[in-house]
């Protein structure tokens, strides 16, 4: 762990490459979710997020300007950088990120650098946000990134917000799905537990929990699971190849009060999902670039 953190970071939110921001407002809204207005990166890249109530949130990320986003990845931004080397390897849609909250993001930068993991120079910017009561927020973000050479079609980072969004965003909350938050972020890789100790960093989380197909690592909010191919498969109907190497970004598994309410919404959207260990299971599809598991909560 962080020698200054006192707990592990909570989990923030999870990046969601996707072609275009329309497509993929249209299938989260078939999927139930409340999709936030755009929000325009002063970078090239835009994003459309969805709130839960447990403070995490996804954010579908499009690109609004090649141009903008090719000057800035060049220039050294490593966010940008990052989700074009994403779409050129693993296509425009998937799962490239996994973000965790942090108080202190310049001391989660050289704790980084120091273990050898940095994925590069800070990040810092502001962008405007507009709420459901027509009004605008700007939020500032500091961001500070963190890589492994052996996986170079995902990474980590974690955020710490010098201007926060507004606390009251309870309408963008609500879902007529019934999530009402993250509980697991599942990654795959041929050697799981080879990347548990960077996972263990980021989440500034030192104790590693062994598993029958990998490990997980406790973020104060959500698990993320590290497990390999058979793993993937068993919980969560995914076939991939042992041969794929690297880390990658699978499925993401939501809490839901009633699961009857989120299978009756599924199926009046005519959303193809299949049952499996008391969870739904809805395959990536245009604009979903990765499985979502729906999971009632006990």
């Amino acid at each position: 762990m962080n020698a200054h953190s006192a707990k592990p970071h909570p989990l923030d939110h999870v990046v969601l490459p996707v072609v275009n921001i329309d497509l993929a407002r249209e299938r989260l809204g078939k999927l139930g979710f409340t999709v936030a207005a755009e929000a325009r990166h002063p970078f090239g890249t835009e994003n459309a997020c969805v709130f839960f109530a447990d403070k995490t949130y996804l954010e579908p990320l499009g690109v609004a300007s090649i141009a903008e986003s090719e000057t800035s990845a060049r220039q050294g931004n490593v966010f940008t950088a990052r989700n074009q080397a994403f779409r050129f390897r693993c296509g425009e849609e998937g799962l490239s990120a996994i973000v965790f909250a942090t108080e202190d993001s310049a001391r989660d930068h050289k704790n980084f650098a120091s273990k050898g993991s940095s994925a590069g120079e800070m990040l810092e910017f502001s962008r405007p946000m507009m709420m459901p009561d027509g009004s605008e927020s700007v939020g500032s973000f500091k961001l500070a990134f963190a890589s492994d050479l052996r996986a170079p079609d995902f990474f980590l980072f974690t955020c710490q917000r010098i201007n926060p969004l507004p606390a009251d965003r309870g309408a963008l909350e609500k879902h007529a799905n019934g999530v009402i938050g993250i509980t697991e972020v599942a990654l795959c890789a041929p050697d799981a537990a080879a990347f548990g100790a960077f996972v263990s960093l980021v989440a500034a989380q030192p104790a590693i929990e062994k598993t029958g197909f990998g490990v997980n690592i406790a973020a104060s909010n959500a698990r993320i699971s590290l497990m390999t191919p058979e793993g993937l498969e068993a919980y969560f109907e995914i076939a991939v190849s042992s041969a794929d190497r690297g880390l990658r970004g699978r499925a993401i598994l939501f809490a839901v009060a009633d699961l009857a309410v989120t299978e009756a919404h599924l199926a009046a959207n005519g959303v193809t999902y299949t049952r499996k260990n008391n969870r739904i299971l809805v395959k990536p599809a245009p604009g979903q670039g990765t499985l979502f598991a729906f999971e009632e909560t006990r």
